[in-house]
């Protein structure tokens, strides 16, 4: 199968590139343009620059001819989209919308039925008690990140009415893994609590612990999505999710626990999160019905692998 996946060198695009291509697909990796290139190790693998904010860009990737795209293009971080939550709406939600639309206007012209799979975030439920969130749950996002993703999903469920486009929507859940950026949190406290070691500090700066998250292997995501790819039904949503939480604090005493140090996490203001959502566990009960997924990896040894990771 010829497969586009957009943002494919981002942390989640490069395992998802590679899985795909060890599986014998035809794999087409679209990348913003003007970042660092990336040793995909195939030369198989076709590499095509895509502008979501550009109707020209997204048409042009899309002369790849793919039977299936995964959408996982977007401003992913938190800070980074509250930093301008104008760009993050035009890349999330508008991108998402313009490259449904161009799949859509394929489909129509006789150019092929290619299925979407748009990858959205647990975080559109926003807060909302202790009990693990299903895809039935209303939605209220807390953050411009957040928001703007349930506008992506919006946009794709609209083309999916309108136009009978096959596409079908991931919720994951927090992940981590080999390659992870550490402005996300848990690569964050690995070099921090590495940097401790080695200086003989007793404590490590860290946002707010209490937070509950419901924490998956990059590697266990990626095969929901290429599940989904073959199973999920067009116009319902998923969540990828291993179904059970973790406060941030306690997976920071097991990073620690690992790494071989004692040290304590010390409260900094700065890097707090203003819209951290108290409780953040996912309910994947549909996508085990829907495809027999399920983790293969433990969160001892989803927390194991990042530590002994080394930078992709």
């Amino acid at each position: 199968m010829k497969v586009l996946v957009t943002g494919a060198d981002g942390f989640v695009g490069r395992h998802l590139v590679r899985r795909l291509a060890a599986d014998g697909h035809h794999v087409a990796a679209a990348c913003r343009p003007g970042g660092s290139p990336v040793p995909w190790g195939s030369p198989d693998i076709v590499v095509l620059p895509l502008e979501l904010t550009d109707d020209a860009s997204v048409r042009a990737a899309l002369t790849f001819g793919p039977e299936a795209v995964v959408h996982l293009a977007a401003v992913a971080s938190n800070r980074e989209a509250a930093a301008d939550p104008g760009q993050a709406w035009t890349v999330n939600a508008a991108g998402t919308a313009r490259l449904a639309e161009a799949l859509a206007r394929r489909r129509e012209e006789g150019q092929g039925d290619a299925r979407l799979l748009l990858i959205s975030s647990g975080e559109v439920y926003g807060s909302g008690g202790t009990v693990p969130r299903r895809e039935t749950d209303p939605i209220a996002p807390a953050s411009p990140y957040a928001a703007s993703k349930a506008g992506a999903e919006l946009a794709v469920l609209e083309v999916w009415r309108r136009t009978g486009l096959p596409a079908v929507i991931a919720r994951p859940f927090s992940h981590t893994g080999p390659g992870q950026k550490t402005r996300f949190v848990l690569p964050a406290f690995v070099e921090r609590i590495r940097e401790a070691k080695a200086t003989g500090a007793r404590t490590v700066p860290s946002g707010n612990l209490e937070p509950i998250r419901d924490l998956l292997d990059v590697r266990d995501v990626v095969e929901a999505y290429v599940l989904l790819l073959r199973d999920g039904k067009p116009g319902e949503i998923y969540n990828v999710a291993r179904g059970e939480g973790s406060s941030v604090g306690e997976l920071f005493d097991q990073l620690a626990k690992l790494i071989g140090v004692r040290v304590s996490a010390e409260a900094d203001p700065s890097l707090a999160r203003a819209s951290d959502i108290p409780h953040l566990v996912g309910d994947p009960a549909k996508l085990r019905r829907a495809t027999g997924w399920a983790p293969s990896r433990s969160l001892e040894q989803t927390l194991r692998g990042l530590v002994n990771a080394e930078a992709d």
